[in-house]
């Protein structure tokens, strides 16, 4: 896996989101120059894990385990085909577009170390991104969030294990995989569509988001 851009949010004001002052962050747009990483602190009170980028919406995004949103080009590519429209580095509001690797396929607790050990940090995955009517209104598509749902290839969240630098051309290495079932994909279809896979999603133990464990136990009760 390697990393084609790192984006930083160009913000703007939208009548389509809900927070407050009506800014978004969500139009990220590539760096030339490396970006600091670390961890942001819990959601509603931290933002995003990278120097310099915004979150608009500090109530229902950014934070611990929302620290860092990665999606591959391949999945931009597979949009862009079918809806006939160029999809540059950022525009789903990834902090990270990856080359070479399926992040759907990703599992909950999974870890990538980024760049060199000696200054790149290590991130852990912790869940997949629900689409938003900020998503939907930024990208202007009809019946955007049902169409993105049924996909079930949201991109993954990250934490922020180690603190480092990332840049544009650095490579990513997954340096452990926990042996559990839960993939991002999984656990989007359990939070979506599927809310039958909720209780197999525990399997993931300490590495889900707490939303989600509480979830997933409120289902099993």
């Amino acid at each position: 896996m390697q990393l084609l851009s790192v984006n930083l949010a160009a913000p703007h004001a939208a009548d389509y989101t809900d927070s407050a002052g009506r800014v978004t962050g969500i139009d990220k747009r590539p760096v030339p120059h490396p970006v600091l990483v670390t961890a942001p602190g819990p959601k509603g009170t931290g933002g995003s894990g990278l120097a310099g980028d915004t979150i608009g919406d500090p109530r229902h995004h950014g934070g611990d385990d929302q620290a860092v949103y990665a999606f591959a080009r391949e999945d931009l590519d597979a949009w862009a085909a079918e809806l006939g429209r160029e999809l540059p580095n950022g525009v789903f509001g990834e902090n990270l577009t990856t080359s070479g690797f399926d992040v759907n396929s990703a599992l909950v607790g999974e870890r990538w170390r980024v760049g060199d050990a000696e200054d790149g940090p290590l991130l852990e995955v912790s869940c997949g991104r629900i689409p938003c009517r900020t998503f939907a209104g930024w990208l202007g598509e009809r019946g955007w969030i049902r169409r993105f749902t049924q996909r079930a290839a949201p991109g993954a969240y990250l934490r922020v294990v180690e603190p480092g630098e990332v840049r544009a051309g650095d490579r990513v290495t997954v340096v452990s995989r926990p042996e559990h079932e839960v993939t991002v994909a999984f656990w989007f279809r359990a939070v979506t569509t599927e809310p039958e896979l909720l209780g197999r999603m525990l399997a993931a133990g300490d590495a889900l988001p707490e939303e989600s464990r509480e979830r997933a136990l409120r289902r099993g009760a």
